[in-house]
């Protein structure tokens, strides 16, 4: 097995030993303490989304550690919602708002509203760049390194075939990112001699009505070829399993599914249980959720972004053995009471 921790590969088991690994706290020790009686608001992509929905919760935990109302508003999967979304933000003129699991070009005019409103704002997963002065007015985009993540995702397919993997990756042309970490997969995979049958790109909102019937085509298409499917979220395997079931493919069969992405409690229990998810690439969410509160915190007083950037794990079956009941990757470390000293908390 490989980990991935801090941009390394470590030989041992992966989810355990990447608890083990941060179970020093590697996140910023000073910064200004909190601002007093705030509310902030949470734009959420679409809360369907398992990475969307532990990102919300870390924000909602810290929020009531530093003192904070949340307000949380889900655009629900569409363009549309998430426009709508920003209007019932603005409406509440928050002191600062958190753009949660959708990219900025999107909203591009509603992001210059809220920018012109000297409103504050931090995000997760709102485009390629990681970290301080992102695009459209964003204090910071939290993140881990996505390609990395990416090339992690590849590689355990690459090995896990004997080299010789034949894949079909699916992604959302809707997000940039999603974009530049299939793009990566792809590379990764055939740089290393692997081949990929097919990109798919599908909405990642419409994954529950579109990856029942796309399973059954690629089945028909590719049969016993196809041995990996790799997604950049873990919410695709959401819904492969029935038809995986329905051709009298096992749990544990050909394709196994991988992704590079974030490391929800449904992939979690799938891996667990070897029901048509082998491995995904997990972010620390619940930190995730803490860190934006601190980088909100950080902007509302006109302090410097952290810079911060969270490390990712390899998530098996045989690292979820070694921690127990547990469906997050929740580091060890002492982040919670970092930043509340940080806060003065």
């Amino acid at each position: 097995m490989k980990v991935l921790l801090a941009g390394t590969i470590i030989a041992g088991s992966s989810f355990s030993a990447a608890n083990a690994q941060m179970a020093k706290w590697d996140g910023p020790t000073t910064g200004p303490k909190a601002a007093d009686n705030k509310t902030i608001v949470v734009l959420a992509g679409d809360l369907k989304n398992g990475g969307i929905l532990g990102v919300t919760n870390g924000v909602e935990e810290a929020a009531a550690k530093i003192g904070w109302n949340v307000r949380v508003i889900d655009g629900a999967g569409s363009i549309s919602g998430r426009t709508a979304a920003f209007g019932q933000a603005m409406a509440l003129q928050p002191a600062g708002i958190v753009i949660n699991g959708f990219d900025a070009v999107e909203q591009q005019a509603a992001l210059e509203t809220v920018a012109a409103a000297k409103i504050p704002m931090v995000s997760w997963h709102s485009g390629p760049k990681i970290g301080c002065d992102a695009p459209g007015g964003i204090f910071a985009n939290v993140s881990t390194d996505a390609m990395t993540v990416s090339e992690t995702a590849a590689e355990w397919a690459v090995e896990d075939a004997g080299g010789k993997p034949a894949v079909v990756i699916f992604t959302d042309s809707t997000y940039q990112i999603a974009i530049d970490k299939a793009d990566r997969i792809k590379e990764t995979i055939e740089k290393m001699g692997g081949t990929v049958l097919e990109y798919v790109d599908t909405p990642i909102a419409d994954t529950s009505a579109r990856m029942g019937p796309l399973t059954t085509s690629l089945l028909q298409k590719y049969g016993a070829k196809w041995t990996h499917a790799l997604a950049i979220n873990d919410l695709y395997f959401d819904f492969m399993g029935p038809a995986l079931a329905a051709a009298g493919i096992a749990g544990d069969g050909a394709p196994k599914a991988g992704s590079a992405g974030d490391g929800s409690e449904a992939a979690f229990q799938r891996i667990r249980t070897n029901q048509y998810q082998a491995i995904t690439v997990a972010e620390p969410l619940n930190l995730q959720g803490w860190q934006l509160v601190d980088e909100l915190n950080r902007a509302i007083q006109g302090e410097a972004c952290s810079g911060y950037i969270t490390s990712p794990a390899l998530v098996t079956e045989e690292g979820l053995k070694a921690m127990g009941d547990s469906n997050q990757f929740d580091p060890q470390s002492p982040y919670r009471e970092a930043y509340a000293k940080i806060w003065g908390k």
